[in-house]
């Protein structure tokens, strides 16, 4: 069994509509560079639900994003500077999103007066058997066997009921 590395990612950016789903496609390409290809869909939808409502609700769009994988769990962060979280806030639906997409997430402040919201998935790395060579495929001689050697007389005797003119017909046919 092969020990799995922890890794670790991290990536700061200015949250814009366009920005948006470049960064959605750069998380889904160090997913499938870490060997999670399972998770690229329900982790870059729960991280674009966020970064969109940080677009369209905070004041200021700086945002820090962070992936962890232990081998067993990957927990993704987004933090923000805006601390404003209000369970009325249009982003509650965002985390109804989150809450059903992921096996844990939560939600905290930050010492400079931001929030963090993370969410966690479950997996494992995909285990790619290496290649190997197919056999090939035998040759018709040798996937044939050879007929009986057998004389077609002594097959005739053999079923009775058979003329002996049907039996030469049959076997020259």
């Amino acid at each position: 069994m092969k020990t799995v590395v922890p890794c670790y990612y991290h990536l700061d950016v200015e949250v814009s509509p366009e920005r948006v789903d470049q960064v959605r496609r750069v998380l889904a390409a160090r997913l499938r560079y870490w060997n999670l290809e399972n998770l690229v869909e329900p982790v870059c939808h729960c991280a674009e639900m966020l970064l969109r409502s940080i677009e369209e609700h905070a004041a200021d769009k700086n945002t820090t994003i962070e992936m962890w994988w232990n081998g067993q769990h990957l927990i993704t962060a987004i933090a923000d500077s805006d601390g404003e979280f209000h369970p009325e806030s249009p982003a509650r639906g965002c985390l109804v999103h989150i809450a059903a997409l992921s096996d844990g997430w939560g939600c905290c402040g930050t010492g400079t007066g931001g929030k963090i919201v993370w969410f966690s998935r479950r997996a494992r790395a995909i285990e790619r058997a290496p290649l190997v060579p197919a056999v090939p495929v035998p040759s018709l001689r040798e996937a044939r066997r050879m007929p009986r050697e057998m004389p077609v007389r002594a097959l005739a005797v053999s079923m009775p009921g058979l003329l002996e003119d049907e039996v030469l017909v049959a076997a020259s046919g």
